[in-house]
């Protein structure tokens, strides 16, 4: 799963998920089998995941993080942000699902196509990442409307 090393990575392909229901390996949703995910991964989360990768190391099917079941598995990741979020409160409303609509709405208002950002997501459709987008960019409207503004100045 896991290259042994990570040098000049910008992404990662994310072939299978770990199932809530089942707690196994199964194909990424809106997927076929064998089809991946690739996601966008800033240097400073591949430093961290190769110094972890090396004190670790990996299942032998080569999954860096583990449970008693050898998975690592939804409701682990649940409690762990819980005793997270009690040590350190997040902000109102926010959870760890916010963090993906966070990442969605940064990138996309940040210029990255809304289709890349559907691709990273895993959503079957750009609607539903603008309709995650859209509710966090609330000062798009008067930017267009300026922006418009603008324009018909100039070509008056």
């Amino acid at each position: 799963m896991w290259p042994t090393t990570f040098t000049g990575c910008t992404s990662r392909s994310i072939p299978t998920c770990i199932g809530s229901n089942t707690h196994r390996p199964e194909k990424l949703k809106h997927r076929k089998v064998g089809e991946f995910r690739e996601v966008p991964m800033p240097r400073s989360v591949r430093e961290a995941i190769e110094r972890y990768r090396e004190k670790h190391g990996t299942t032998p099917q080569g999954y860096l993080l583990r449970g008693p079941s050898g998975y690592y598995t939804e409701p682990m990741e649940r409690r762990r942000a819980r005793t997270l979020f009690e040590r350190l409160p997040a902000m109102d409303g926010m959870g760890m699902y916010g963090f993906r609509h966070y990442f969605a709405s940064y990138a996309h208002g940040n210029g990255i196509p809304i289709i890349d950002v559907a691709e990273w997501m895993g959503h079957k459709s750009i609607e539903e990442t603008f309709r995650t987008c859209r509710h966090l960019m609330p000062g798009s409207i008067t930017k267009a409307a300026r922006i418009l503004d603008a324009g018909l100045w100039e070509a008056a």
